[in-house]
């Protein structure tokens, strides 16, 4: 019988879980059109969100089962949560996120005002169709760093690095410059990436809660072949 998806209205519940051995095709493509996820942490009940540059990696040498990493400063806050606790959420989307301005909204005082543009400018703009934008995934998981100078970690740190290496043009840089500042070690990436001192965060996924822009939901577990469901932790 075919599991039902949950809707908005009963996204709470977990009781509709599908068991995959591997993620499911909207979660790919969503993984690999992103470029951006928000990294949870919690230590002491005090939450902290992240925004990464990330890079998914399918199968390796180093794992058969699909992978996301990282890099971060080992002496950041979130460094220290994972360390902590390795239990990590990933929220990664690839809607167009850009808001419209809209009648009445108040411009805070480093917002552009409203500009004009044409109707094929605005339509592009707001685009937001199943061919650019599908789904939110929430990804559970558990991180850890990787040993530092070993195989792993160069394997990683060079795929990462590849991932996030962007044409300079027209380039946002991830520390919040803009085009001109881009060009400056490509938004960070020698910084944040390439850096001796950066560790390599791999997170190994439990399970995942999508969503589209009609609020219905999907759950998964992502069961190895051959290895057993860990649901909400019980076996």
């Amino acid at each position: 019988m075919d599991q039902i998806a949950l809707n908005h209205e009963a996204s709470a519940g977990d009781t509709h879980k599908q068991l995959v051995s591997s993620l499911p095709h909207e979660v790919v493509q969503c993984l690999e059109n992103a470029r951006f996820l928000h990294l949870a942490t919690c230590t002491d009940n005090q939450p902290h969100v992240s925004l990464m540059n990330y890079t998914y990696i399918p199968s390796s040498q180093y794992s058969s089962v699909p992978v996301i990493v990282m890099t971060t400063n080992p002496s950041s806050k979130k460094t220290n949560n994972l360390i902590a606790n390795p239990n990590v959420s990933l929220l990664v989307h690839d809607w167009v996120s850009h808001r419209p301005p809209t009648q009445g909204r108040r411009m805070s005082g480093g917002s552009p005002g409203p500009e004009h543009r044409s109707s094929l400018a605005s339509l592009l703009l707001n685009l937001n169709t199943s061919a650019i934008s599908s789904i939110s995934a929430t990804i559970n998981g558990t991180a850890e760093l990787v040993a530092r100078g070993s195989d792993e970690e160069q394997f990683y740190r060079s795929q990462h690095l590849e991932n996030n290496t962007f044409d300079s043009e027209g380039g946002v840089a991830f520390n919040g410059g803009g085009p001109a500042h881009a060009t400056q070690e490509d938004g960070g990436r020698e910084c944040f990436v390439a850096g001796e001192e950066v560790r390599v965060i791999l997170v190994h996924i439990k399970d995942i809660r999508t969503s589209d822009w009609k609020g219905s939901v999907k759950d998964w577990v992502l069961v190895p072949e051959g290895g057993e469901a860990n649901v909400n932790g019980v076996r």
